[in-house]
């Protein structure tokens, strides 16, 4: 079973920058495309960014130029490094990933979240 955890949360001043790393842990046939998400106080779950196994990189409209997501396949880890962050920025990053078990069956994992503050 592959779980994801999340570092790299914490409390950053407006326009200032962070970096979120996601680390697949676990036994896996494989693992597929990955994402990152947020979730702020009172607000649905949105999509930050995604990147497929071969690095393709896809962001929403909102969140392109300051966020950019990147992997390193030989350490099962997924990137989020972040810039300009504004106080709207501030919410709960989670990372998810569609995970190709040993049975060869596809599951969608997500991670426990970290917590992103960005506060003077």
């Amino acid at each position: 079973q592959v779980r994801l955890v999340e570092s790299g949360g914490g409390l950053v001043q407006p326009g200032g920058s962070l970096r979120l790393s996601c680390a697949a842990t676990g036994t896996a046939y494989s693992i597929g495309a990955m994402g990152w998400y947020r979730q702020a106080p009172g607000k649905q779950r949105e999509l930050v960014a995604t990147i497929t196994s071969g690095g393709v990189t896809n962001y929403p409209d909102s969140m392109k130029g300051r966020f950019t997501i990147s992997r390193n396949n030989a350490k099962y880890t997924v990137y989020l490094q972040m810039s300009s962050l504004k106080p709207e920025d501030t919410a709960v990053y989670y990372c998810n990933g569609l995970i190709t078990t040993l049975a060869r069956t596809l599951e969608e994992v997500w991670g426990q979240g970290t917590l992103v503050t960005v506060s003077s």
